[in-house]
């Protein structure tokens, strides 16, 4: 008689192979593979007659390894790294690590003789030293654990079988990929001329499909770094016999809108409105567009994207699908970006005469866009509770199905989403409202799968985001490695959970830092900070804030702020002014920067204590959003028994100013 156990598998590194990319193309083919991987490893328990508990299997993901392209194709990631299974006591686990092996050497067979061996036939790569490499590193990148355990409770197993740090990857000699972090690039040469010839022939093989676009001049790359690069060029043509199924790929895009275009999608928008009303803005877009494409090589680099608002304009696809970077002078002016000065000289041109043709309220486009990292807060505490198990199951499934939609809403482009985990790519412009879309998505399915069950066997959730708006001159992995330190020590740590973090980055470092618990951050359904920021007069000062009144700002917090004290400089002596003090020298402020002359009452010009009452009506939430708030996970459910702090933090402030002008004067 066969007796059940449970089997507990986690597929890595994540991180060391998601976040380490140079595109956003990277980003999403890590998760993609990453994914894939995952559903494979569940197909071969599946195929053992084991039952996946836990996540809720993604069926369309199953259902194309098998069949290659039937239905609608997944395309994003959105199978978790880890999973439960409940399976007979004939089970062999061995199976499952060898099917994840064998799917990730055939996608990587794929590449290597597509790219090297058939592409350069009269070369004896299989004796080449970048082959020795590239089976080095394919053969050793994955790290894979597993568990059987009687008890189904027992899902700290998993955890300590992988603090054993059985993993170690080969040491990698030689010039490091450009990359992946301490990988060795492929050519395997000493020489740095060596290297670039190798790379040079590799780029310009005439033979190669797609090769110019996916790989940069002078860019050098490790096996597992080539393949997320080559991996769309590939993917479709997997055909791999496992234990007992034949697993297969399917056809996916190789476009993925860049950071360059992501941060460009609301001027492209907004000009390409203009264009369907002015003929004389669509003749010189014709002109911009003809000379930028011979900068691209005749490629359109963002062809295939399907950001929302840019594919509701009904504008030529021509114009759309244009290199997100000819939208920038900084970029057209770096010849890190495009060699040909003399070219993206005259592209310069054009851009400039489209933008004097344009109305003054469309200002050049931002060079800023937003990466949104979110993760549910101690859902894994609670999967212990055999009772919740299925609530969790079922409504993470829901969550993980209506994300896709909600990013495309907000414009942005989705590169993962499974269980509570989110990462998407937006435009600076609707970052935070797809952020509170999200969560309030989280927090309907939860509140909806609470309904009717015992209070005892509710499940209690919540959701932390972090939003980083990082310039396009940033390294990608960085902004990501960012994102992530920002959601996991402020927004879950510092600020005790289901909270919004937010920075700014430029190029010189972070500009500002603001984060605060969504109970406290959002009003009527919006966040406040949205509100303020369109309050916010970017012109002139006929608007409810400008830029005068800001700047007094910072001086006059270094005034509100408590000092440390002399005798214990870990305290704080108490406020200098109450709270409503405070507002009373900020709506002075506020006054003396003229915002209120224009008032009027009634059609008359209204009086000081009119003016006065009117300036504490707008500088009170500003000043809330900038009081750190500390939720207590004690006490979630009372707010106003929270920490709140001492001190006025001017990054709220600034973090208004930086959303209403989209980082202009940043």
């Amino acid at each position: 008689m066969m007796t059940t156990q449970h089997f507990h598998f986690s597929l890595a590194p994540v991180q060391g192979f998601i976040a380490q990319a140079r595109r956003t193309r990277d980003f999403w083919t890590g998760s993609f593979i990453l994914s894939w991987l995952s559903a494979v490893a569940m197909n071969a328990v599946v195929k053992q007659d084991g039952k996946i508990i836990f996540p809720h299997v993604d069926k369309a993901f199953l259902q194309h390894l098998l069949e290659g392209g039937e239905g609608k194709k997944p395309e994003h990631g959105g199978v978790p790294n880890r999973f439960k299974a409940e399976v007979s006591s004939d089970f062999q686990p061995e199976i499952v690590v060898a099917s994840v092996q064998q799917a990730w050497q055939a996608l990587a067979d794929k590449v290597f003789e597509g790219d090297f061996m058939t592409a350069s036939p009269s070369k004896d790569w299989q004796s080449s030293v970048t082959k020795q490499i590239w089976d080095e590193q394919v053969k050793t990148f994955w790290d894979m654990t597993w568990v059987l355990t009687e008890n189904l409770e027992n899902s700290a197993a998993l955890d300590v079988r992988k603090n054993w740090r059985s993993y170690l990857p080969p040491e990698q000699a030689g010039v490091k990929c450009m990359m992946m972090e301490g990988w060795q690039e492929l050519s395997g040469e000493a020489k740095n001329s060596e290297i670039k010839a190798f790379w040079k022939t590799v780029r310009n093989n005439p033979k190669v499909k797609g090769m110019k676009t996916d790989l940069r001049e002078d860019e050098h790359l490790c096996a597992i770094a080539f393949i997320k690069r080559r991996f769309p060029r590939y993917f479709d043509q997997v055909n791999q016999s496992m234990t007992g199924w034949i697993l297969k790929g399917w056809e996916v895009d190789a476009g993925r809108p860049s950071v360059a275009y992501m941060a460009a999608v609301h001027w492209l928008k907004n000009a390409l409105i203009q264009a369907n009303d002015n003929p004389a803005i669509a003749t010189q877009l014709w002109r911009f567009h003809d000379v930028a494409i011979v900068l691209t090589d005749g490629k359109h680099n963002e062809w295939d994207n399907q950001i929302q608002c840019i594919a509701d304009c009904n504008a030529p696809k021509e114009w759309q699908g244009l290199d997100g970077n000819v939208f920038f002078q900084s970029a057209l002016e770096n010849i890190n970006v495009y060699e040909d000065q003399q070219q993206a000289k005259a592209v310069l041109d054009e851009l400039k005469e489209l933008q004097r043709l344009l109305p003054d309220t469309l200002k050049p486009a931002s060079p800023f866009y937003a990466v949104l990292v979110m993760d549910g807060d101690s859902l894994g505490k609670q999967m212990s509770d055999i009772a919740k198990q299925t609530t969790i199951s079922q409504g993470l499934k829901d969550f993980t199905d209506s994300v896709p939609n909600l990013v495309q809403q907000h414009n942005g482009f989705l590169i993962y989403a499974g269980g509570d985990d989110v990462l998407a790519v937006l435009p600076l412009e609707d970052a935070l409202s797809c952020a509170l879309a999200i969560r309030e998505k989280y927090k309907a399915i939860f509140e909806k799968s609470n309904d009717g069950i015992d209070k005892e066997k509710q499940v209690v959730t919540s959701i932390s985001a972090a939003v980083i708006f990082a310039h396009i001159n940033m390294p990608l992995k960085n902004v990501l490695k960012t994102a992530h330190q920002l959601l996991d020590n402020v927004a879950k740590e510092q600020y005790g959970r289901d909270s919004l973090a937010v920075s700014v980055w430029k190029q010189g470092g972070r500009v500002l830092e603001w984060a605060r618990p969504w109970n406290k951050a959002i009003e009527n359904k919006q966040l406040v900070i949205e509100r303020l920021a369109k309050q916010f007069a970017t012109d002139d000062e006929s608007g409810q804030f400008s830029n005068r009144f800001l700047y007094k700002i910072r001086e006059r917090f270094e005034l509100l702020n408590p000092e440390k004290d002399k005798k214990d400089p870990s305290k704080k002596l108490p406020p200098v002014l109450s709270d409503t003090q405070a507002i009373d020298l900020m709506a002075a402020e506020y006054m003396s920067s003229g915002l209120c002359e224009a008032l009027k009452i009634d059609e008359r010009k209204a009086t000081h204590a009119e003016k006065m009452s009117h300036a504490k009506v707008i500088v009170t939430p500003l000043l809330e959003q900038c009081r750190p708030i500390y939720r207590e996970e004690q006490k979630p459910n009372n707010p106003d028994d929270w920490e709140k702090s001492k001190d006025i933090l001017v990054d709220a402030a600034l973090l208004m100013r930086f959303l209403a002008q989209h980082g202009v004067n940043l």
